[in-house]
């Protein structure tokens, strides 16, 4: 039993290492994305009732006045309380929490040069709730696994230069937490405070983009078809600066296209992202063999992923707010990807109940794959099948700035000896 144990721990840690993996969503990475740590869509200087949605409102004009000369800050408290109604392990529920912070630097309005700017975004994450529950693969609370590493440590996961091309482009280059790539997503995204807390949708796995990574990022707008680049060095470099080693393990290449217009009068959106690692990594066919026994390692990885989105409802109030449906399907290789396929769908937005449009809801099923080959190779040891679940939460804006979110989940874990989990959490959340 015990051995079985060791095995199987082995092989979660394995796996957990390229988790938090984002295949980028829809036009993620446009000039049209929200800037991370800003709520407002535009990348202009906001008007100063956007205030409103912080406690600290503008501070007698001062922050406005920042905005103005190109300086923009915001800070971000969340609270969990968590645990699970029923599965396997600990069920205690506990408060966990994460603090983010952004500081966004536009060039033009600095008075140095137009088009350019600094992108950065500091967090941490502390308390006893886990990310990990019932023995699930993914975490069903990014918020409290993300920035990977120890709670308590203070992460610059972001770190990066933008440059504007015109109307209709930009590049962005240095460290990027790639969960801020899509913080103008109305599905994915939102860091596990905004949305969903569960990593198949907050981050959806590929097996080839790791959590924080170090390249650059090019996108280009040809109407309808906006198309984005990625080259980045394999390896997660959360807690990585200034790196000597980059591009030592390979190198990993993205491709996206998407084209954004309307369907039946609604706003929609289908897009296609492939992306290939050079990394070399294990055979997953040979997982569980002596070491003497490998014959060596496997490199080629890759992903391929399409996703479309289409509004059912749109806002009177709020236009191109609304809610409507979104789906991502995805296949990769199997090994050495431990991913195989990948489906996630959902039906989310905001304002559902009337008279409330600054809250916001979604309803999301994902289904995860996972290697034959691995599921061939630990057979002896443990059953190995596939990971499903269920997430359903309501965010309440009790003001702009202060927020209560109600999540459930109900998950069927890779592992097949584990129970169903039901998962349960509360989420506060305050903007500064």
């Amino acid at each position: 039993m015990k051995n079985r144990c060791l095995s199987f721990l082995a092989l979660a840690t394995a796996i957990l290492l390229v988790i938090p993996a984002p295949v980028l969503a829809g036009d993620a990475t446009s000039p049209r994305t929200a800037i991370p740590g800003t709520r407002n869509p535009s990348t202009e200087t906001p008007p100063p009732s956007r205030h409103a949605d912080t406690l600290t409102g503008t501070r007698g004009g001062l922050r406005d006045r920042l905005a103005g000369h190109g300086l923009r800050f915001e800070l971000s408290y969340t609270e969990y309380y968590d645990g699970l109604f029923s599965g396997n392990g600990n069920d205690d529920w506990e408060f966990g929490g994460r603090v983010d912070a952004f500081f966004n630097i536009d060039t033009g309005k600095l008075g140095l040069w137009e088009g350019g700017g600094l992108r950065t975004h500091v967090e941490s994450r502390f308390g006893d709730a886990s990310g990990f529950r019932g023995g699930a693969l993914w975490p069903l609370n990014t918020g409290m696994v993300l920035p990977l590493g120890d709670k308590g440590d203070i992460v610059a996961s972001s770190i990066y230069l933008t440059q504007q091309l015109g109307d209709a482009g930009m590049v962005m280059l240095g460290k990027i937490n790639v969960v801020d790539l899509l913080a103008g997503d109305p599905f994915f995204g939102g860091w596990g405070r905004d949305r969903f807390q569960n990593i198949a949708f907050v981050a959806p796995p590929s097996g080839v983009v790791p959590p924080t990574i170090i390249g650059a990022v090019l996108t280009c707008k040809i109407d309808p078809i906006s198309i984005s680049f990625m080259v980045f060095d394999p390896d997660d470099r959360t807690n990585d600066y200034w790196p000597d080693d980059l591009f030592d393990n390979g190198v990993n290449l993205s491709l996206g296209a998407t084209w954004s217009g309307k369907l039946a009068g609604r706003a929609s959106s289908l897009g296609i992202t492939g992306t290939y690692s050079t990394k070399d990594s294990a055979d997953l066919g040979q997982f569980l063999l002596p070491a003497e026994l490998k014959t060596g390692t496997k490199d080629g990885a890759y992903n391929v992923a399409l996703g479309l989105s289409h509004l059912l409802h749109e806002s009177r109030s709020q236009p191109g707010k609304g809610w409507g449906l979104y789906a991502k399907g995805a296949i990769a290789d199997g090994n050495p990807n431990p991913i195989q396929s990948s489906v996630i769908a959902g039906f989310a937005g905001h304002g559902v109940i009337p008279g409330r449009p600054g809250d916001s809801f979604g309803i999301g099923y994902f289904f995860y794959n996972f290697s034959d080959d691995l599921q061939d190779a630990v057979s002896p040891v443990a059953q190995f099948d596939d990971e499903q679940g269920l997430e359903v939460f309501y965010n309440l804006a009790v003001t702009p700035w202060f927020r209560l979110t109600a999540d459930l989940q109900v998950v069927e874990p890779a592992r097949a000896s584990n129970d169903t989990i039901v998962y349960g959490g509360l989420r506060a959340n305050v903007t500064f």
